[in-house]
This record gives C-alpha cells, structure tokens and sequence, in this order.
C-alpha cells in the first residue's frame, strides 16, 4: 500500500479534504490557525478551489508552532474535536476568521456556535484526546521537509513560490512547473 502521507499527497484514510481524492490536482498545505500567513492564504484557496472545481483535490494538515503561536495546538486539537462531530471544515474557517481569539473559551464559544457539542469538543481538546492526530500530521511535515507555514505541495511537490493568486493559481493549474 502506498504512503500517501510520505509522498506528500492526500491520504482518503486520514486527511480532511475537499473535492475528489483522485482530481488531477492535489493541493496540501500544512497550516496554524494561529499564523497570519495561513490566514492570508484562506482566500486564495477557496478562489482556487472554485475556479478549479473537480480538478483539485485540497487537503488540510496541522503545523502548529507552539513556540511562537500559544493557541495553534489547541485549535488543531478543535479542529479535530469537530471532524468527530463531522464539522472539521465549519470550523476550519471559523478559526481563521477568528485568528485573534482562539483561546479554549472562544473555541467552546466556536463550537456551540456551529451547532456542535461544545462541551464535549472542549472537554476532548482539554484532555488532549486529539493531540496524537495533530502530532501525526506535524511530524509527517517534518519528515517533508516542512520548517514554517504555510506549506504547499502541489502534485506532492513542494511550492516555494509566491502565494498570491495568480502565482499559486499558474502553477496548480500546471504542477509540472515546479519540478
């Protein structure tokens, strides 16, 4: 079987994605919901998204960097809490569009917003119930050669270029350009 974490691509069995697992393009980021830089990225890919469609496949992994953003492990870990809800990716973008407030408090406050059990979700990031999952994805970014966010693999190559939209957008439209 292969490693789809390894190569760098979607995995159907563990990734939160959008879109068809087999489009002709994969879009990874590792990503903070504490960074600023990922929360800049949001737009781009959900414009990315839409004008591709059926084309892309976007899957989300966690990087959260403790060091520097306090409240990126227990968002992650909310994030989580709320894909066993079946609500990963509600709130997915209701913690970038709260980037500044992501303490437990407001992440029970997220929760209970999105209609889910807020406090089972805080009760799961409390006592760490989703912390393994988060390490997984950060250490499978690690071995990718990750060291900040955001990070992008495009085709399972990694994408060092500018995150604008046009830049991104040229070259997930044609990932044999960044080989």
């Amino acid at each position: 079987m292969i490693n789809r974490m390894y190569l760098k691509l979607p995995d159907p069995e563990r990734d939160h994605f959008q879109g068809t697992i087999d489009a002709p393009i994969a879009l990874l980021e590792y990503g903070d919901y504490e960074c600023p830089f990922c929360g800049e990225l949001q737009p781009i890919v959900k414009e990315i998204q839409r004008r591709l469609g059926d084309d892309l496949c976007f899957a989300f992994r966690h990087f959260p960097l403790t060091n520097v953003h306090p409240h990126a492990e227990h968002a992650a870990e909310a994030a989580e809490a709320a894909a066993e809800q079946r609500s990963f990716w509600a709130m997915h973008e209701t913690l970038f569009a709260n980037q500044d407030a992501l303490d437990d408090e407001a992440l029970a406050e997220y929760a209970a917003a999105l209609g889910l059990n807020a406090k089972r979700l805080i009760q799961e990031v409390i006592s760490g119930a989703h912390a393994q999952r988060v390490r997984e994805d950060f250490n499978s970014g690690v071995r990718a050669g990750v060291n900040g966010t955001p990070s992008l693999f495009i085709n399972g190559q990694r994408y060092d270029g500018a995150r604008g939209l046009e830049p991104l957008l040229a070259a997930v439209s044609n990932p044999a350009s960044i080989i």
